[in-house]
């Protein structure tokens, strides 16, 4: 007898099981990206520097998404993701910090809550040449006078995210809750954004408003920026064009903060697997005393080939420099360590 309940709970099991896979849909995937780097000035010193990174073309991430189809064109989604530094293997952040969310899909778009990139992100990470390439790319942010960052939202808590995709159209939009109580706009973020597209050319534009949280004197600080982008193909060869206005307002009531990123590049994919691509960043820093702008300059190159579809060997070089004496250097993420800065690297990526 226990014989046949042991079975018949078994097969009951197995008929769950079978009857959650049919409905649900569940992936882990990941992206490993290592390079070996070398850059002349790595330390306040300006010494020379050789080092094994993490993120050469893209930052190193795994993650879990899911779907569940409800019925009728509906889906239940979800997705956690979480950022890797794979020459330590140290969790980037938090561990599921860069995506961690929830929502639903369907004719009427996809909308989800949690934390997740924004919509600025989303729409222009396909117009720039270099990816948002951690170490060749400033089309996310760049460094100005003082070592301060101006780019657009990357990733934004407590949101609601709604994206719709129609034909050669898409649409999007992000609300951050500040959740700040008694006051509704500090700490809250809002991102507007729209992209058309049709044959070999590409536009797109982003508005976003972020709002710090409240500084001791009750005030906030607020930055503004808007990105507008294009692309267009000509067989093998693509080109890319961007700019980005940007502004910040101080709690403190010092001057705004200002400038103006401009960027273009062109990509080339010739023979079966190679792929060269070039790039120029140059942000001009407004409304600072006489001297003090940075202005400063990226220039990029990259060679890339791939084995298969999901690992590619690449070689990267970059130069960096600033006015005026400022802090500058080839990735987004340092303050930099002198006025200019020369990188190349040598790495593999592999994506699951």
């Amino acid at each position: 007898m226990m014989k046949k309940l042991l079975s018949a709970s078994a097969l009951l099991c197995l008929a769950a099981a079978g009857q959650a896979q049919a409905q649900t849909n569940v992936s882990i995937y990941g992206l490993i990206d290592a390079n070996v780097s070398y850059n002349n000035a790595g330390d306040a010193n300006g010494g020379k520097q050789f080092k094994v990174n993490s993120g050469g073309m893209n930052t190193s991430r795994f993650g879990f998404r899911g779907t569940e189809d409800l019925g009728n064109g509906l889906k239940a989604v979800f997705q956690l993701e979480g950022g890797v530094i794979l020459d330590t293997g140290a969790s980037d952040g938090d561990l599921f910090g860069r995506q961690a969310n929830v929502g639903l899909q369907g004719d009427f778009g996809r909308i989800v809550g949690g934390r997740s990139y924004s919509t600025s992100y989303d729409f222009i990470l396909p117009f720039d040449p270099m990816g948002y390439a951690p170490q060749y790319s400033w089309a996310t942010s760049a460094g100005a006078t003082g070592g301060r960052k101006d780019g657009l939202l990357t990733t934004a808590s407590n949101l609601l995210k709604y994206q719709y995709d129609g034909q050669g159209y898409k649409l999007g939009a992000t609300y951050a809750f500040g959740e700040t109580a008694g006051n509704t706009s500090a700490g809250a973020k809002y991102v507007l954004g729209a992209s058309a597209f049709d044959g070999p050319w590409a536009v797109v534009g982003t508005y976003e408003q972020n709002n710090a949280a409240l500084a001791a004197n009750g005030q906030y600080d607020q930055s503004k920026a808007f990105q507008l982008a294009g692309t267009y193909s000509v067989g093998d060869v693509k080109t890319f064009l961007g700019y980005r206005n940007y502004k910040k307002s101080l709690a403190s009531g010092a001057a705004e903060q200002q400038s103006d990123m401009l960027w273009l590049g062109v990509s080339y994919g010739f023979a079966p697997n190679w792929n060269l691509t070039g790039a120029y960043y140059t942000q001009n820093i407004k409304n600072v005393a006489a001297g003090k702008d940075a202005d400063p300059s990226l220039l990029s190159l990259r060679l890339k080939y791939a084995f298969s579809k999901r690992t590619d060997l690449y070689v990267a070089a970059g130069y960096a420099k600033a006015k005026n004496g400022q802090l500058t250097g080839v990735s987004r993420d340092d303050a930099g360590f002198a006025n200019s800065q020369s990188s190349g690297t040598v790495g593999i990526q592999h994506r699951f």
